[in-house]
């Protein structure tokens, strides 16, 4: 809702420039109105004026602002309310399929592969505001971290929960990944169903092929994006020292891009590879501007006339005009 002020016809605002021409004629004739009194000398009386000689400004500053009320009256201000109503959305429900398998931790994405997807996701859930979203977390085994839902907040906090925390086995399952995000739309009732499916690694488990989860996919009209995430060569990969600690060293990132150039083409999707933090972020906002939600709206524009409260100022500063003539002034003007 946006709510202004106009002016239905502006060009009587151009009067205003009456009012200090009025004010500069009206000093400059003043003492031409006052009554004059012709004597052979004016020696014994005082020259200082009266207390209702220096008040006699207060007619031209009444004067003035009935004008200039009146003027702006007639310029007739709106207020103009544009109101929309939204009478049908076309939502598109998303489900992400996120790896969160070990190899998440590597550091080539800042401060990590895994932080800098939350953050990137949270961004583009946020932004889709007509959509529904699922996440589905997945490394050797996968579960639904949250349904297909509406809720934003609940969405967010969800996201922000994710972890490397080995409660599933570590591993790399696509099919497994991809299969479960595809019946978590099952019962969908969108007209648009997107998978938007990251990994960092290879198809190393899992009892679900990969192409066969692909192949359910695109009969129930899934559109699926992969992206690939790790840099070209080398990376700061994680390891277990045998203190159960957590240390980093160079190793291969190694990605199965044609598997996912593979599942995106079958689905009508595309394929993707983030090689940094900063291509992630443009890799979500590519998918953002291919994935439009239709919104069916109404728009109405509401307009208030608000000249009556300025004709009302301007009866009242000439009624206190007429007022004080008639009575203070009276017999002085």
């Amino acid at each position: 809702m946006i709510e202004n002020i106009n002016f239905f016809s502006p060009l009587f605002l151009w009067l205003l420039l009456l009012v200090p021409l009025y004010i500069w004629f009206w000093f400059r004739n003043r003492n031409k109105r006052n009554p004059a009194l012709t004597m052979s000398s004016l020696q014994g009386f005082g020259n200082k004026k009266s207390r209702l000689q220096r008040l006699m400004p207060v007619f031209c500053v009444l004067n003035a602002l009935a004008i200039t009320a009146i003027v702006i009256a007639l310029a007739r201000p709106q207020s103009i309310t544009n109101q929309t109503k939204v009478l049908s959305t076309h939502g598109i429900d998303i489900v992400m399929a996120m790896d969160v398998s070990g190899s998440m931790l590597a550091k080539d994405l800042k401060p990590n592969r895994l932080e800098a997807l939350k953050k990137v996701a949270g961004n583009f859930i946020e932004e889709r505001v007509s959509d529904r979203f699922g996440v589905v977390v997945y490394a050797a085994e996968a579960y639904t971290k949250t349904p297909v839902t509406s809720d934003k907040t609940t969405l967010l906090r969800a996201l922000n929960d994710i972890k490397y925390d080995q409660v599933i086995q570590d591993g790399t399952a696509i099919g497994v990944g991809l299969g479960t995000a595809v019946n978590r739309l099952r019962d969908s009732q969108a007209k648009s169903k997107v998978i938007i499916l990251l990994t960092d690694g290879v198809n190393n488990s899992g009892l679900i092929d990969p192409m066969m989860a692909t192949d359910i996919a695109k009969e129930r009209g899934i559109k699926v994006y992969t992206i690939g995430i790790g840099t070209n060569g080398v990376a700061d990969s994680p390891y277990f020292m045998s203190n159960g600690q957590i240390g980093y060293r160079p190793a291969p990132v190694v990605i199965d891009e044609d598997l996912l150039k593979e599942i995106a083409q079958t689905t009508g999707g595309k394929y993707f590879r983030a090689t940094d933090s900063n291509k992630l972020q443009e890799i979500y906002d590519e998918i953002n501007q291919l994935e439009k939600t239709k919104i069916d709206e109404l728009k109405y524009v509401q307009k208030d006339e608000l000249y009556r409260p300025f004709v009302i100022f301007a009866l009242i500063m000439l009624s206190m005009n007429f007022v004080l003539k008639r009575t203070l002034f009276k017999g002085f003007i």
